[in-house]
């Protein structure tokens, strides 16, 4: 499968969007717009114009792996992804290659972190088994460590990347690998809980102009 640069970044969008903003899904071109050309979370960040988002995704619907979702009577054109089908992959392995279509090349406790918002790894040990069996499909791929680096990267096999390292040979033979836990719902904060970090502020921007960007829609 070799989607270029813009269906990348929507599929990935449209992905995270369903767990992270589920009452604002599926996404129309103004929201799948505004969640690509995020400041938060994306490497790069693009600057995708609404021609880009729907050239996007007609050739992910071409590929598979969206659909229309327009309520009857809707004025308004939207999308869901259809990734699991078109991939057949469970949640665990969805949220990886998420990550991956938003983010670029990560490591293992790279992947763990940003994908806490996406599914639950009890472990850095079950990221990485789900990373095997990903990798033995060939949907990704371990890069060969940089200089510099103390772990090597994984990336999608999903189309070309913007840049990174070769990759090195692939894994062996499946051993059991232990099953990914539940997926992730957070709790709410409590009263006087300590300041947020970075990444949760970042996590509640990104939700924010996604539900701003609906709000818009509906005003046109």
């Amino acid at each position: 499968m070799e989607l270029d640069a813009y269906e990348q970044r929507v599929l990935g969008c449209l992905v995270e969007k369903r767990i992270t903003t589920p009452d604002v899904y599926p996404l129309s071109t103004n929201g799948i717009r505004t969640a690509c050309n995020q400041s938060t979370n994306r490497d790069p960040v693009m600057h995708m114009d609404d021609e880009q988002v729907r050239e996007a995704c007609q050739g992910l619907y071409r590929a598979g792996l969206a659909r229309l979702a327009s309520g009857a009577g809707s004025r308004t054109i939207k999308y869901r992804h259809l990734a699991q089908e078109g991939l057949n992959v469970g949640e665990a392995e969805l949220a990886l290659i998420a990550v991956l279509l938003l983010r670029g090349p990560q490591t293992v406790g790279e992947l763990r972190t940003r994908s806490e918002r996406l599914y639950a790894f009890e472990s850095l040990g079950t990221v990485t088994a789900v990373l095997d069996q990903l990798q033995r499909r060939e949907l990704v791929e371990l890069l060969e460590r940089e200089p510099g680096r103390k772990e090597p990267r994984y990336a999608h096999r999903l189309g070309p990347r913007a840049s990174g390292s070769p990759a090195v040979a692939p894994i062996a033979e499946p051993v059991s690998a232990p099953a990914p836990s539940a997926p992730f719902t957070p709790a709410p904060a409590a009263p006087g809980e300590a300041g947020l970090s970075t990444a949760e502020l970042e996590a509640r921007i990104a939700e924010l102009e996604t539900r701003v960007a609906a709000l818009e829609e509906l005003l046109d």
